[in-house]
């Protein structure tokens, strides 16, 4: 593998809005998707795809998405207080998309697009049978506010996988196969998976500068 190059970048401008939006979420990734199932207090089952995920606490297990303004999704989680994480993968590239239709709130894209509901073990939202594994969750503390998104807290209550995609230390990234967001309508598998161990400070402390063996 060659050496990475200093190189000149190009300032860019933000849009006429004056918004970096566009520009930064095709930087920020690839982007995984919390694929979230919902049901209202009405007892209507919503699916919608969210690209604004990450986990940030491992103690409690907590997990975080961001709905971008109040969606169905996020009425649907103040009711509830809870909610299912289904993992995404690129064999359901299409419906994962097709569930990110601005259906109203009385129609549920489990039916619309074509998905098998699955009883939950800790939640009344269901999960998607299809999916490969699911994190039910319900709500911790309340949604924040930050611009016009609300960031969503989600502690971990039970999670869900099938045998094929477990090995012996638990989940295994190729076998769940999932699938990101990149910028404006791009989307991307895993592609090449490579491993590298961190490099503890006391192994290298006493090395000459600049000796990275």
């Amino acid at each position: 593998m060659s050496e990475p190059i200093a190189q000149a970048k190009e300032e860019l401008t933000p849009d006429a809005r004056g918004s970096w939006a566009a520009t930064v979420k095709s930087l920020v990734i690839p982007r995984p998707i919390a694929w979230i199932s919902t049901r209202s207090a009405a007892g209507v089952d919503n699916l919608s795809p969210h690209s604004y995920f990450t986990m940030v606490s491992s103690d409690p297990t907590i997990v975080q998405f961001v709905s971008t303004g109040m969606k169905d999704t996020l009425r649907n989680v103040l009711e509830t207080r809870e909610f299912v994480v289904n993992h995404t993968s690129v064999a359901l590239f299409e419906k994962i998309n097709a569930t990110g239709t601005d259906y109203p709130p009385d129609v549920s894209e489990f039916d619309r697009v074509g998905l098998t509901r699955q009883p939950s073990r800790t939640v009344a939202a269901p999960r998607v049978a299809e999916s490969p594994a699911s994190m039910e969750c319900t709500l911790h503390g309340e949604p924040l506010r930050v611009g016009n998104g609300y960031v969503v807290f989600g502690e971990v209550t039970h999670v869900a996988v099938i045998p094929s995609a477990l090995g012996e230390r638990g989940p295994v990234a190729r076998a769940l196969d999932p699938i990101a967001r990149l910028g404006h309508d791009e989307w991307a598998g895993l592609g090449e998976i490579r491993s590298i161990r961190r490099i503890p400070y006391d192994s290298i402390k006493n090395r000459t500068d600049g000796d990275p063996t």
